[in-house]
């Protein structure tokens, strides 16, 4: 009798699910969902949106959560208290996961990198929770990683987790490494981006409304990477100096010196802080060279070589690493310090040289420009048989140095001011009548073997 009686009251409580459940209409719903969101009369619209998601399959319809979004982001934006703000910032997350877990088709983007923002952007968990959310993001997807903001985010909560003690500076250096390398390669390929369109531009021919477009993008996107950039120096700030990093890497050198991912951090940012003086760099160095000659080690013993005025061998170790470096990017840096030699030395068609070769690797090296500029303008009184022709050398080194603000935003006002004194220093519209030059193209002789159209009256 137990038995039946039971049984009896598990179908009967069935049945009743099952007439509640058949209660709901989900496409009705889904309709006054719709024209209630559309209207933007979101409080009736929200009594619709939770029959759908308590009632109906969550893959009824993207246009729940798409609706869904723009309700619950009406709400946020109008919420007065902190609570409400939270409640709203969490539900607008929670949908729009639901949106990208079932249709994913309908969401563009770094999904992970968004909310992980918009988490950060509206105080949605503890700290920890929102680096996490960032450090799924760059895990899961570091390729599609590019927004700016988010960069700096990413590496800001870091720090933000290591000044309260709850992550380790070293982590904080190889986070830093990271970023900053990611960083660069997007300036590279925005730069290489631009650089192709600029071109098609100066040949004449017209870009459409997709190149436009990529073209503006690319520019906002340097601007915006330089700023992160300083941003991103700054908030790392003096963590990063010569103060902490010698004691840091000291301490662990003996336990790490056959740990080759280790030694070459370790060199790496003592390296670009300008750390090398003292035992420690040489050691870490002369270590990670034993261990695996590569590029990067080549690089470093050039170094040591070069800040012991031994140039020959910082050439001969800084072209050794160039012919290693399978890294664009770090290729560019070692030409740009051979370079930098050839400069000092006063060979100035090697320096040019290897800037170019610079360029070739990072088209976004806008001081490789000003540098060859600079060496135009300083030999101004060795190319050129009259006074005219002397004075035309600074057409070139402007055009060089306009060049540099082309490249890298970051650049531009100092380039374009640069390009303006050349100018100024070069033959005004007088010479150019009382020569009778105007519009003519001269040949620019000596090491710099350029050719430069003189202006028309």
């Amino acid at each position: 009798m137990k038995i039946k009686n039971s049984i009896f009251l598990f179908l009967a409580l069935l049945t009743t699910t099952f007439l509640s459940a058949q209660d709901v209409d989900c496409n009705r719903e889904l309709s006054f969902f719709a024209q209630t969101a559309k209207i933007k009369d979101y409080e009736e619209a929200l009594t619709h949106y939770e029959k759908l998601v308590e009632n109906c399959p969550p893959d009824l319809n993207a246009a729940v959560y798409q609706y869904g979004n723009r309700m619950f982001k009406h709400f946020l934006d109008n919420s007065e208290s902190d609570a409400d703000k939270q409640k709203y910032a969490k539900a607008y997350i929670e949908n729009y996961t639901k949106l990208n877990e079932y249709f994913p088709d309908k969401v563009s983007g770094n999904f992970e990198t968004r909310m992980a923002q918009f988490q950060l952007d509206n105080n949605v968990g503890s700290l920890e929770e929102q680096y996490e959310a960032f450090d799924k993001a760059w895990k899961k997807d570091k390729e599609n990683f590019t927004d700016p903001k988010a960069l700096y985010s990413y590496f800001s909560l870091l720090i933000d987790l290591q000044d309260e003690g709850k992550k380790e500076l070293e982590e904080a250096f190889i986070k830093y490494d990271e970023v900053m390398e990611k960083i660069d390669f997007e300036e590279a390929k925005r730069a290489e981006q631009a650089q192709v369109l600029r071109e098609k531009k100066e040949k004449g021919e017209e870009l459409n409304e997709q190149e436009e477009r990529t073209l503006e993008h690319a520019g906002v996107y340097l601007s915006n990477y330089m700023k992160i950039k300083e941003s991103i120096n700054t908030k790392i700030g003096t963590r990063a100096d010569c103060d902490n990093l010698i004691p840091l890497y000291t301490k662990n050198f003996e336990d790490k010196k056959t740990d080759v991912d280790w030694l070459k951090l370790a060199a790496r940012r003592l390296s670009e802080k300008k750390c090398t003086d003292g035992d420690l760099f040489f050691d870490i160095t002369e270590a990670l060279h034993e261990a695996e000659p590569s590029a990067k080690s080549a690089k470093y013993l050039g170094q040591l070589a070069a800040q012991e005025g031994n140039t020959s061998k910082a050439l001969e170790y800084y072209k050794q690493s160039a012919e290693l470096e399978a890294n664009n990017l770090d290729k560019a840096k070692v030409y740009y310090s051979i370079a930098n030699i050839y400069r000092k030395q006063g060979q100035l068609s090697q320096a040019r040289n290897f800037y170019r070769k610079a360029l070739s690797n990072n088209q976004s090296l806008g001081n490789a420009h000003l540098q060859i500029a600079a060496m135009y303008a300083s030999s101004v009184n060795d190319c050129g048989d009259t006074d005219f022709e002397k004075r035309a050398v600074y057409w070139v080194a402007a055009q060089e140095a306009e060049a540099a603000g082309r490249v890298d935003p970051s650049l531009r006002s100092t380039a374009n001011e640069t390009a303006e004194a050349y100018k100024g220093r070069a033959p005004q519209p007088k010479d150019i009548f009382s020569n009778d030059m105007a519009g003519k193209t001269l040949e620019i002789g000596c090491w710099i073997n350029e050719t430069v159209q003189v202006p028309n009256l």
